[in-house]
């Protein structure tokens, strides 16, 4: 991904979001994802498959049949996240105005951010490996289990025929595919991007392994309370699942064929802590190199910035590092928020929703406000939305994501 501003700032390296799909434990498309941000209620709930486990509950999606959304024969040979993938992904390209069967599919590209892939059938093939012997393993188990499975399929559905990638950078995977697609359009390989990321992992061993490690929140007894950026008392995530995508076009040929910027994308910026394997630099040099090549190329001034959707995972670790970077970068203090209060941490699909959500923050003029937080810990001095939704005229916002690895994401989004 770009590092600095060696293309040039501002308008001259705009990308325009042309459109934006997505599927969440809010809601299914737009318009009830965005009721259900700005609602400030959890989605968190218990959930049938993780009963009897340390941590019994989640961030589902489940207001749609994925197999109906897909539709045709080609869903059976599809894991969850790809479903996912799919749904969002023709989702934006709709909004965006523009037609596969009609495109020059060879100008189009494909970024996709997974994590982890498709772990449940990987995890019941094994079962059934073990029970029955190598004949009941499924033919498919490779295709349905691998990452980079979600792009490919993706790019069959749409007919795009340009590169065609599945960066995985943990939960900041959504928005590194998001980065690279910016590459790719400023880079003269793409036409049109679409970029995005997906995951569902709401598995007994997955959400096991994320308790065991001691990342996920164990307030079995109030599911909803649980999720809690920011808070005094947070104690952990919620896992969730979901996927996200976006329409990516450089501004000028979205311009000329008629179609309309919901937002720009000005500068992208990425680092590593090289510190831990899964905690963050506590004090935030690496991510804040991120936002800052993000800054830079967008030519803004941290003092510019209106609005901040941070990452804001609800752990101990993120959140205090988080804050230590927003009060240095940003003293004259951004309005926060911080979606996984609502949707939970929906891990690679993170980064792509909560870009989704900035787009929207600045057509609609409106921050979500940050679930389960009533008042902020003495020691973070952040303007964090809170209760309900802020009405504010946002003009330049950055949306923050971090992943296990030490990566860090910045994206700099601009009203139009």
């Amino acid at each position: 991904m770009s590092q600095s501003a060696d293309q040039g700032t501002g308008a001259a390296t705009a990308v325009a979001v042309t459109g934006v799909g997505l599927v969440t434990p809010a809601g299914a498309d737009e318009h009830s994802f965005w009721e259900g941000l700005c609602s400030g209620h959890s989605t968190a709930r218990r959930r049938p498959e993780l009963a009897g486990l340390p941590v019994d509950f989640a961030c589902p999606v489940d207001s749609i049949d994925l197999d109906e959304a897909v539709g045709g024969r080609s869903v059976w040979r599809m894991a969850r996240f790809v479903k996912l993938a799919v749904v969002a992904a023709r989702q934006a390209v709709a909004d965006a105005g523009l037609d596969p069967a009609v495109w020059d599919g060879g100008r189009v590209g494909v970024v996709l951010g997974v994590g982890v892939g498709g772990v449940s059938v990987l995890v019941d093939n094994a079962a059934k490996l073990a029970a029955s012997g190598p004949e009941a393993v499924s033919p498919l188990l490779v295709p349905m289990m691998i990452p980079n499975a979600a792009a490919g399929e993706v790019a069959i559905a749409l007919k795009a025929g340009g590169p065609s990638l599945a960066p995985a950078t943990a939960c900041a995977s959504g928005a590194t595919a998001i980065a690279v697609a910016r590459d790719l359009l400023l880079g003269g390989s793409c036409d049109v991007v679409v970029a995005g990321g997906a995951e569902s992992v709401l598995t007994p061993l997955v959400v096991t392994a994320f308790a065991r490690m001691g990342a996920l929140s164990t307030r079995t007894a109030d599911p909803a309370g649980a999720s809690r950026p920011f808070a005094d008392d947070r104690d952990g995530f919620v896992i969730g699942e979901g996927a996200a995508m976006l329409v990516l076009e450089r501004e000028e040929a979205a311009r000329t064929r008629g179609g309309r910027a919901r937002a720009l994308l000005t500068g992208a910026g990425s680092s590593t802590d090289a510190h831990h394997p899964t905690a963050p630099a506590p004090d935030g040099r690496g991510a804040e190199r991120a936002v800052q090549a993000a800054l830079d190329q967008a030519g803004w001034a941290a003092g510019e910035v209106d609005h901040i959707n941070a990452h804001g995972t609800s752990t101990p670790l993120n959140d205090a590092m988080e804050t230590t970077l927003i009060s240095r970068l940003f003293p004259h203090r951004p309005p926060v928020t911080a979606p996984k209060g609502v949707i939970g941490h929906t891990l690679a699909a993170a980064g792509a929703i909560e870009a989704v959500a900035t787009v929207l923050t600045l057509e609609r003029s409106l921050i979500p406000p940050i679930a389960n937080l009533d008042a902020l810990p003495d020691a973070f001095p952040l303007d964090c939305v809170m209760k309900e939704p802020r009405h504010q005229r946002v003009e330049r916002a950055v949306s923050h994501s971090f992943g296990f690895g030490g990566h860090n994401v910045a994206l700099a989004f601009q009203r139009t």
